[in-house]
């Protein structure tokens, strides 16, 4: 067979019943329903869904910052004023299958944000004349209103993109129904509810002069007139695309050439036919007229195909070149149960780049056909019955079949062996780009894969971690969505150095480490893993980073996470922040991760750090000011001298049972200071019930006054120094001193106690006391207050010292020690 008549053998699904009715929906509509709804969503909190609600009448207590409504599946019959004039922020309303009767004028006068209103599959018996000046999206279609005829407001909606109209119950087109729109831009036009038109006047859509996409709804079966004389008008406006939904029934007999005036529709680039019975005839018809127009792109989506001649489609050659570039048939049923049959001459098909043939049930490629277009850069073969053997088979060499193709697919097949399938697809000399998604495939050996292949999806294959180890160094586009991967390295992306978008959706990754290092990374898809958070230095080692999806991960709102809220470039999150929400703990559960907001001083140490020692640092210079104004050196003294009398008194206990003394204490001062002693000191004590010693009083008289001394501080518990400048200039006060530095004070320093009267530097005293210079620096003295507030702590201390026991208990082990040095001081003398 010579390149003038290629058949092309396929294997299809056989269809058992012949009417298409219950396949047939709104196809369009619902994608531009999809639109609106990526156009208006920020946040999950920000919508209501209320389907199936039994309701009557829109709540009048949805929260204000509603961006999203859904009333559908209700009984709401109106939509009045004032129902929704709290919603200010209200950008997409849905209200489908309500029974809804009539919207009043008004309606959104206060919804001034709203972009989207999909009221279709009601009962408005009028297009409603609305006040919508914000709009880009309006679906009216599956109502029952009887004319296209719509509002002079409808004028007014400036920012209008696509208008989707349907009733049964409208069967003519006037030149009135459009002209508000005559000055919009509207991007596409959905026109029809799958019936016939019987009356069109002519002009009445070549006012729709902006008009980019045209889909018509409509069966023309027995009026192919009225198709002809819209293909005229559209011709007029900037009309690039048609889609034709439902153009004929399996019950039409179609005699003349409805697609004629194709050949003179000079703008028009793509023509799709969607939803109909098509017959071979018709199919000649419509292949003969698109191959002399200006049509590049040929789809035919969900046909069912139907060979009304014995001899299948045969289709007469050409004698001109098409332009067609692109042909997809995507859901083809063939109706008959035999394979069809195609002959067409491919001499003058030498634009055709790209060919589709997806849910045709294809088992075996077909490769007369495709040797027969040798511009063809794509292939895509999807969702079809195709295996190994079925695509690579004895008679089709990829080497002949594919001399220009770059990008092959073959997803939702039946492959398995992906080291089979690296090493035919390698005979495919300038192949760039293989899909491989949604098989069944395996790794059963080493992977020989060709030097030019850069873009490789193995995406829905259960393959696991070890799948890196099967790819090539030399790929830049790696989609790996939903394979079982749990883990990702720099040992692993190491491998791939010229990697410049990774797709790791749908798997178990739960974490990013910290390490990872691709210069030209471009492009990183993690969303819909297990990741609670995305830590700071991620970024890193991706400073090629363009665009990071990380979106429906299970994100834990804590202190990990307030940076990614706080400080990430946005920019580079094109599903922020619709797609971000907590998972973790409990109390942000399904909160958006935008409004994670723990503050500045929670989730930064180095804040924390800062504010903590600026606290302290006031805390401590309030505490010295407070410390130094209330004498707080003296008290401290005063509290240590207590605590030691305390702690020594408690040791001392059993001496102190066991001994027993006359006096209290031995006071020794300077005569000078005699005033201080008779009017303050010893009137305090003994008023306190104490015992006290004084030279003036208790000496001896005829003794020596050395024997006096010494008589008394033996039968002292305790020598009182009443320290002064007087004291220090006293001959007998040295002399009690040199005493009692080396009698009393060697034998037990609890038995000398101190009172400074006035402050004396250990430095002043004379060189000769030096032990007193020493016990002056190292042992706690009593300083008399002048505050008259502080003497009575002054006078507590110096009694508990002495009243550790009365005259009758003192310390055996003190006196002893003392009467054992006293001999020393009588030898010295």
């Amino acid at each position: 067979m010579g390149r003038e008549a290629h058949k092309m053998y396929l294997t299809f699904w056989i269809i058992a019943v012949p009417s298409i009715g219950i396949l047939l929906n709104r196809t369009m509509a619902i994608n531009t329903a999809e639109k609106g709804f990526q156009m208006c969503m920020t946040l999950k909190e920000n919508t209501k869904d209320l389907r199936h609600h039994n309701l009557t009448a829109i709540p009048p207590n949805l929260p204000a910052q509603t961006e999203y409504l859904d009333i559908s599946y209700n009984n709401i019959a109106r939509i009045e004023d004032g129902q929704l004039i709290h919603l200010t922020h209200l950008c997409f309303l849905k209200a489908t299958n309500c029974n809804l009767k009539f919207i009043s004028a008004d309606s959104f006068a206060n919804n001034k944000e709203i972009k989207v209103l999909n009221v279709s599959n009601n009962l408005l018996k009028i297009i409603p004349n609305m006040n919508l000046n914000t709009v880009r999206v309006i679906d009216l279609s599956g109502n029952k209103f009887y004319s296209y005829a719509l509002p002079d407001r409808f004028s007014n909606f400036t920012h209008l993109e696509i208008l989707a109209l349907g009733s049964k119950n409208a069967i003519s087109l006037k030149l009135k129904d459009f002209t508000p729109l005559k000055d919009i831009h509207l991007e596409q036009l959905i026109l029809g509810e799958g019936i016939q038109v019987q009356e069109y006047e002519p002009g009445s859509l070549a006012q729709l002069r902006y008009l980019k996409k045209m889909t018509l709804n409509v069966s023309f079966c027995q009026s192919f007139v009225i198709f002809d004389q819209i293909l005229v008008d559209l011709n007029q406006t900037q009309t690039q695309e048609l889609n034709l939904v439902k153009f004929v029934t399996d019950d039409c007999l179609v005699v003349v050439d409805p697609f004629k005036a194709l050949k003179n529709f000079d703008g028009l680039r793509k023509l799709t036919v969607t939803h109909t019975w098509m017959n071979s005839s018709v199919m000649v018809k419509l292949l003969k007229n698109a191959w002399h127009s200006p049509i590049e792109d040929l789809t035919f989506i969900n046909i069912i195909y139907n060979e009304d001649t014995s001899d299948g489609f045969q289709f007469p050659n050409q004698n001109t070149t098409t332009k067609v570039k692109s042909i997809t048939f995507d859901g083809i049923k063939h109706y008959q149960y035999q394979y069809p049959k195609f002959n067409i001459s491919m001499e003058h098909v030498t634009l055709l780049s790209y060919l589709k043939f997806s849910g045709t049930g294809m088992n075996i490629l077909p490769c007369n056909l495709i040797s027969a277009m040798p511009s063809l850069q794509t292939l895509d073969l999807s969702d079809n019955l195709l295996e190994e053997s079925g695509f690579w088979w004895p008679l089709c060499k990829p080497t002949e079949i594919f001399p220009s193709l770059k990008h092959l697919s073959l997803s939702n097949n039946r492959f398995i062996d992906l080291a089979l399938i690296s090493k035919q697809s390698s005979q495919i000399k300038h192949l760039e780009s293989l899909d491989l998604s949604f098989n069944s495939i395996r790794l059963t050996g080493s992977c020989s894969w060709s030097p030019n292949l850069t873009e490789l999806s193995l995406s829905h294959n259960n393959l696991g971690n070890g799948v890196f180890k099967y790819l090539s160094t030399t790929f830049k586009r790696l989609d790996l969505s939903k394979t079982g991967i749990t883990t990702i390295s720099q040992e692993v992306l190491s491998q791939f150095p010229s990697l410049t978008h990774l797709i790791l959706s749908s798997n178990n990754i739960q974490v990013i480490p910290l390490n990872l290092r691709a210069p030209v990374l471009q492009a990183l898809f993690i969303d819909q893993n297990s990741i609670a958070y995305v830590s700071k230095g991620v970024l890193d080692g991706l400073p090629s980073l363009e665009t990071l999806v990380a979106g429906k991960n299970p994100f834990s709102c804590t202190c990990e996470s307030y940076w990614f809220v706080t400080a990430m470039n946005k920019s580079l999150l094109p599903d922020w922040p619709l797609d971000y929400s907590c998972s973790t703990p409990p109390s942000y559960a399904d909160t958006s991760l935008v409004n994670f907001k723990p503050g500045n001083l929670s989730c930064q140490p180095w804040l924390q750090a800062a504010v903590s020692f600026s606290v302290l640092t006031v805390i401590i210079a309030v505490f010295a000011i407070v410390f130094h104004v209330c004498d707080g050196v003296w008290y401290t003294k005063m509290l240590w001298v207590w605590i030691r009398v305390k702690r020594r008194a408690r040791k001392g206990e059993d001496r102190l049972l066991k001994c027993s003394f006359n006096y209290h204490a031995f006071i020794s001062y300077s005569q000078h200071d005699s005033a201080w002693v008779d009017t303050q000191l010893v009137p305090t004590l003994e008023g306190a019930g104490l015992s006290l010693c004084i030279h003036e009083r208790d000496f001896v008289p005829g003794q020596w006054i050395v024997d006096n001394i010494i008589n008394c501080v033996e039968a002292s518990y305790k020598t009182i120094f009443v320290l002064s400048q007087n004291f220090v200039q006293s001959e007998w006060c040295n002399y009690e001193l040199f005493f009692a530095q080396h009698r009393a004070i060697s034998v037990d320093q609890d038995s000398v106690v101190f009172i400074l009267l006035e402050p004396i530097p250990p430095d002043s005293l004379p060189s000769k006391f030096l032990k007193l210079r020493t016990l002056l620096r190292q042992q706690t003295y009593l300083e008399w207050p002048k505050d008259e507030c502080k003497k009575h702590l002054f006078w507590s201390s110096l009694r508990s010292m002495l009243q550790v026991g009365d005259k009758r208990i003192a310390l055996r082990n003190v006196a002893t020690n003392i009467m054992d040095t006293c001999s020393l001081l009588a030898n010295q003398g």
